[in-house]
């Protein structure tokens, strides 16, 4: 029996290394998203703790004016901070969605030659089976044939 051969077989394997390739980039942008979001939750979490020592320190008795503006302008830095991750991540998330776009037009693609593989492997089993039917008809032709021709073989020994 002869093997099903796909003449697009390299095709199709360098469709789903690009798939594989894409699946990858997705994975590192949101693996980047990741950290930006963690990066800001500390920032949020640095922001609120300076806040609570303020108002458990530097709120009671006199007031230092000093302390009050230094952590005014810390907490500007923070948001400061925040907004350029809070831009970062949305330079990210327009990436990511073309990345993700990338990999389903690439998934698309391997599909389509999976397809095609599909369809060939179906048309060569369909052709594998009408020729080995073919065979075993004419075996029973010639079987039936051979038959025949015993039986007049012994009609004529007999008679």
């Amino acid at each position: 029996m002869a093997a099903f051969d796909f003449a697009l077989e390299g095709v199709l394997r360098h469709r789903a290394n690009i798939e594989r390739q894409r699946q990858r980039d997705v994975a590192a942008i949101q693996m980047q998203m990741r950290r930006l979001e963690s990066e800001l939750r500390e920032l949020d979490q640095t922001a609120r703790q300076a806040t609570a020592d303020l108002r458990e320190r530097g709120l009671v008795g006199r007031l230092d004016l000093g302390l009050l503006a230094a952590h005014r302008r810390f907490i500007a830095s923070v948001q400061r901070r925040g907004m350029a991750l809070a831009q970062r991540m949305a330079l990210l998330q327009r990436q990511l969605e073309a990345a993700r776009l990338a990999l389903a037009e690439a998934a698309k693609q391997r599909k389509i030659i999976e397809k095609l593989k599909e369809r060939k492997y179906a048309a060569w089993l369909a052709e594998l089976n009408r020729k080995e039917a073919a065979q075993m008809d004419e075996m029973g032709v010639q079987l039936s044939h051979h038959s025949l021709a015993e039986q007049r073989t012994a009609a004529v020994d007999r008679s």
